[in-house]
């Protein structure tokens, strides 16, 4: 009897309590609508901020625009936002009964509307004193394709055949993910790139004027990769599958869920491609010698050599970046990420070679056939801490990130039929990276800054090279193989001052000090060697407003060009018998000096942004070919040994100019435009020989892209690299062309996408070598012309909110000016 009065106690205790609880609880509804169109809008934001501090709640608009958001009774700031169009905002609103809010009418906020509509097509959003910025939105020709279709597609940007990136024409450019370096990138950086699909990005900064901030690598500038992360309420995200020919296939989602005071987002992709590739090199060797004093003591004939290289490469990727962003409080966040990486790449390499003789005549020819299978393996942990201050602007950062990469190359070369070689490498890597910033806004218009930051690599390559004696067994080859551990470790600190005068004048100068510990140890051959150098690497950055249309820019920065492992590895690459690479261990940094010019008019409907730039560095590194005096054996006949590798020069002085131009003359048509034009002169003799050249190149892209009938989107874009050349080298010009249409289905929830890549198959890299032993020509194409039709879907977001006005937090490019 007493076990029952129990029960019948907690039961009705338990019901009072549900019913306390219960009478705690109101709801908040509403209708939220467009003040243009009279229409519901969905996937609108309702945010309520307790007064008291307690958590944050929310949630969204159906389909047609109502909302019911369940909340304790107390005081709330009451927001509604929907991306392009005003706030509205209901300050301290006491709430302890169910509240209707009515018919909500949400007007268009003008600003953010240019600002959605030049995001949506690919242009400007906003220069700041220190960088550009670009957003990749409704790019048709690289839907479905990857980071590099999408960086070869920025102005300022080009990407060559081999997948090297260049920032107005200099190719030593740091490439960062959300500001910070990544595993996305891995030890082959243009491998990566080609592996990350474009979707998940959401905009690219060109920071050509780095200020203080940023690391001083990179004499040609810095890209920052911003991938995309929704802020919305709720779940959302969006998946896009594509297939190709030559063929490829994937899929890639990105999906995001909000909730309370967390943030859960991921980013998946995987990718399988097939990429035939050509080259073609036609030889002449100078069999003639001759004494100091110059006269003819060996008089041989010239022979001739043609090598024709295909190659078959295919490719398994698989990417996936979790996280998750925790709200401390409505100041304080962490967020922490894990990222893993895969690839599987195989490639078959078929090097025909055929020697002629003075007068034609086939002498020799022979086959060379080089299987390679690259595995490469990527894991990486990363956590931020990020505190706002009550004072705008006032926010201190940090940020830790573990990085472990593992490369492994394996192929079995075969001469004619026969084994000829077993190369392997395996390279690990490990990167540490301690970061972290403090900002300090001083009255309303200065800001002072100042941070830490240290790197930490640790790289492993062994390489070995087997050979076939003379019994036909693969033996080691001593000389060659070896085991190279490169460490290097920078500690970096840095303080900036920024600051506006009467809203036209604006100015930033920091002074960045970074030391660098280098060893290398080649554990075969027992040589070690240790570097240490230190600098002070000073920025400014200035900028003027002439009026509201009219704004001009000029920086000035040291950087530095630290040589990366392949350029200081002695080991060389065996793809051909009689072309090699090889590294330079004794190579040093290079240091350069930049000054940059900007102007920006706006003015109708066309948009003028232009730049000069000049840029002095030393020590630069130049790639020279040399006869090795060595030969090797091909087809029964020895062929000299070319082997090309850097070395420091003394001297590079470039200088250039480049615009970019938007034109939209109607709604439904919009055109814009890049040119830029550079001349360097290198000036410097190595062992003698004068390497010193003069070379003025340039490029220009041209987009074009019309609404047809239907709502059908057609984009052109056109695409030519001058020709250029140094002390030992002239390249010929380039020319592409890529087509795309796209169109929206399911009601716009949806994306249907067809692209042409490189229409007439032009996208080839021509060279002439001369040297005083032997000159040649040569051909590459990476990959042939290619169709790829792509399908987007997108839950939970609309069209034009799939990307938001903020982005993602970019630690690395807030504060004054950048």
């Amino acid at each position: 009897m007493q076990k029952l009065k129990n029960i019948l106690s907690l039961f009705i205790l338990t019901s009072i309590a549900f019913t306390l609880n219960a009478q705690q609880k109101v709801e908040i509804t509403g209708t939220v609508i467009d003040q243009d169109t009279n229409q519901p809008l969905e996937y609108a934001t309702i945010v309520l901020r307790p007064t008291n501090g307690d958590q944050v709640t929310g949630g969204l608009t159906d389909e047609n625009g109502k909302f019911n958001v369940e909340a304790k009774k107390g005081t709330y700031n009451i927001s509604i936002e929907f991306i392009s169009f005003k706030t509205y905002s209901l300050p301290k609103k006491i709430v302890n009964d169910n509240l209707n809010l009515g018919k909500i009418v949400l007007s268009a906020d003008s600003q953010a509307l240019d600002e959605v509509e030049l995001i949506a097509e690919k242009t400007t959003v906003e220069i700041k004193l220190d960088k550009k910025i670009y957003n990749v939105g409704k790019d048709l020709t690289v839907r479905g394709g990857t980071v590099s279709d999408v960086l070869d597609n920025v102005p300022s940007v080009s990407v060559d055949v081999e997948g090297n990136v260049a920032l107005r024409g200099n190719d030593n450019v740091t490439i960062l993910i959300n500001g910070k370096p990544s595993g996305l990138v891995g030890l082959n950086s243009t491998d990566a790139l080609r592996q990350l699909p474009a979707d998940a990005i959401e905009k690219v900064e060109v920071i050509t004027s780095p200020s203080a901030r940023y690391n001083a690598e990179g004499t040609g500038g810095i890209l920052n990769i911003i991938l995309r992360r929704s802020k919305l309420q709720g779940f959302n995200g969006s998946i896009t599958t594509n297939v190709g020919s030559p063929f490829q296939a994937g899929i890639s989602g990105n999906i995001n869920y909000r909730t309370g005071d967390f943030n859960f987002f991921n980013t998946t992709s995987y990718s399988y491609r097939e990429s035939p590739g050509l080259s073609l090199t036609e030889s002449q060797y100078f069999n003639k010698e001759f004494n100091d004093d110059g006269n003819l003591i060996v008089d041989n004939p010239d022979t001739f050599l043609n090598e024709r290289r295909e190659t078959e490469r295919k490719g398994n990727s698989f990417n996936t970046n979790f996280g998750v962003e925790y709200y401390l409080n409505e100041s304080t966040s962490v967020t922490a990420t894990v990222l893993f990486g895969n690839r599987d790449n195989d490639s078959e390499t078929n090097n025909f070679i055929k020697q002629y003789d003075i007068n034609n005549n086939l002498l020799k020819e022979s086959l060379r056939f080089d299987p390679e299978n690259d595995i490469d393996k990527t894991t990486e942990f990363s956590l931020n801490f990020n505190k706002d201050f009550k004072t705008d602007g006032h926010k201190l950062t940090a940020d830790f990130q573990h990085e472990s990469t593992s490369e492994d190359e394996n192929s079995l070369i075969t001469a004619d039929g026969e084994d000829a070689e077993k190369v392997r490498t395996y390279e690990t890597q490990k990167k540490i990276l301690i970061k972290t910033d403090y900002v300090l806004p001083i009255g309303e218009n200065s800001q002072f800054e100042f941070g830490y930051r240290g790197d930490f690599n640790d790289l492993d390559t062994d390489y070995r090279l087997d050979t076939v004696d003379n019994n036909g067994d693969f033996q080691l080859d001593p000389d060659v193989s070896n085991n190279l551990i490169y460490k290097e470790n920078v500690n970096a600190l840095y303080s900036q001052f920024g600051s506006k005068i009467k809203d036209k004048f604006s100015y930033l100068l920091g002074l960045r000090f970074e030391t660098t510990d280098v060893t290398i140890e080649q554990l075969s051959s027992n040589d070690y060697e240790k570097k240490n150098y230190s600098g002070f690497f000073p920025t400014v950055n200035l900028g003027y407003e002439l009026n509201e249309k009219q704004s001009i820019t000029l920086g000035y920065n040291r950087r530095i060009r630290r040589p990366r492992s392949r350029y200081i590895n002695p080991f060389p690459s065996r793809s051909s018998a009689t072309n090699l690479f090889i590294g330079n261990p004794d190579i040093n940094p290079s240091y350069s000096n930049t000054v940059d010019l900007g102007y920006l008019n706006r003015f109708g409907k066309l948009t003028l942004n232009t730049s000069i730039y000049y840029q002095r560095a030393t020590d630069v590194f130049t790639f020279i070919s040399e006869d090795t005096g060595e030969t090797a054996v091909v087809g029964g006949t020895d062929i000299p040994i070319i082997r090309r590798t850097p070395i420091n020069l003394a001297t590079n002085n470039r200088y250039g100019f480049e615009f970019t131009v938007t034109y939209r003359p109607t709604k439904k048509w919009n055109m814009n435009g890049n040119f830029n034009l550079f001349n360097s002169e290198t000036i410097g003799d190595y062992n003698g020989t004068d390497y010193g050249a003069k070379n003025v190149s340039w490029f220009i892209r041209l987009n074009n892209k019309v609404t047809l009938p239907a709502n059908i989107e057609w984009q052109t874009r056109l695409f030519y690299m001058g020709p250029s050349e140094d002390a030992q080298n002239k390249r010929k010009g380039m020319f592409s062309t890529d087509l795309a249409f796209s169109k929206d289905i399911l009601k716009e929830k949806a994306s249907l996408t067809f692209n042409i890549s490189d229409v007439f198959n032009t996208r080839k890299y021509s060279i002439e070598s001369n040297t005083p032993t032997f000159i040649s020509d040569s051909s590459f194409q990476r990959r042939k012309r290619s169709v790829n039709l792509a399908f987007t879907y997108r839950f939970n977001q609309k069209k034009k909110t799939q990307r938001e006005r903020g982005g993602m937090d970019d630690d690395e490019g807030e504060g004054f000016g950048g």
